[in-house]
């Protein structure tokens, strides 16, 4: 099938929706799913945000505010499919468990590999105290272990290179079905650039049957890597958890309008995008 399935990612975490429009209530989370939906995403990626006033830019991992928001989506638009973010630091994973218990989405992030979450200033110190992003293959078990009673299609979600060659072995072990469902999150400053030279070699590295997305981080030098991912076949995603940036370098003032230039550029490439029912048959829903 010659189509591209098109995912936002509505809001990330840490974002100030004091600083930039990210979505964070359930009515929010909702109305930016039907403009991402209304532009072509047929996926919409939520993170969760604390509810209580002034603390938006926080996660939280309240069963109640999950269901919440995920209710109000699916209501809004009953088409789209939720992945559901479960990136968390240290062992303690009950929280995002809870979660996936309560909205049963029909995808769900699998960070992938552990990796050293580094970011510098321009003055060489460090833009925040650095910490790994632990997700070791205990912790990726207990995740998978969840998903797979759920009936939940993990997303394994590859940082950097080693993590990338590792979804074969976690194939071939038997961890994850195959084929994988695999994004290459690519601009993160210590993990895998956002340089679409890249995306060639990665894919060397995974079976041909798998099925596979870039998460492109950054500002406009992500666009050219989204058209090297449609280029070479691959599903996409963007979003203001991602960029805040449009292909001539100006801010995007909603999910929506990202969407609508990744719609764009999918077209441009001679490509054309998922439906719902499409989006489902591709993943094997």
């Amino acid at each position: 099938m010659d189509k591209t399935i098109v995912t936002c990612a509505l809001n990330g975490v840490l974002t100030d929706p004091a600083v930039h429009n990210v979505p964070v209530t359930p009515k929010e989370m909702a109305s930016s799913a039907r403009e991402a939906f209304d532009a072509g995403a047929t996926i919409v990626h939520v993170n969760f945000r604390d509810q209580q006033p002034g603390k938006g830019m926080l996660a939280t991992w309240d069963p109640q505010v999950a269901y919440d928001i995920c209710y109000a989506i699916r209501a809004e638009v009953p088409e789209l499919l939720i992945n559901m973010s479960t990136g968390t630091v240290g062992d303690d994973i009950s929280g995002a468990l809870a979660c996936l218990e309560k909205v049963r989405p029909e995808m769900a992030a699998l960070n992938s590999g552990s990796l050293n979450y580094l970011k510098i200033k321009k003055d060489g110190s460090w833009a925040w105290k650095p910490f790994t992003f632990d997700n070791g293959v205990p912790k990726i078990e207990k995740f998978l272990e969840v998903m797979k009673r759920l009936n939940i299609i993990p997303e394994c979600e590859c940082f950097d290179t080693g993590i990338v060659r590792s979804i074969p072995m976690f194939e071939k072990n038997g961890l994850v079905h195959s084929p994988a469902h695999v994004s290459l999150v690519m601009g993160v400053d210590s993990g895998m650039p956002a340089n679409p030279e890249w995306l060639p070699l990665l894919l060397k590295e995974l079976s041909p049957e798998t099925i596979w997305q870039v998460i492109a981080i950054g500002r406009e030098e992500v666009w050219p890597l989204h058209k090297r991912c449609i280029e070479l076949g691959g599903h996409t995603r963007t979003g203001l958890e991602d960029t805040f940036y449009l292909k001539d370098g100006t801010k995007a003032k909603s999910n929506g309008v990202l969407i609508e230039h990744l719609v764009s550029l999918i077209r441009e490439c001679g490509r054309e995008v998922a439906t719902p029912k499409e989006t489902r048959q591709l993943l094997g829903i």
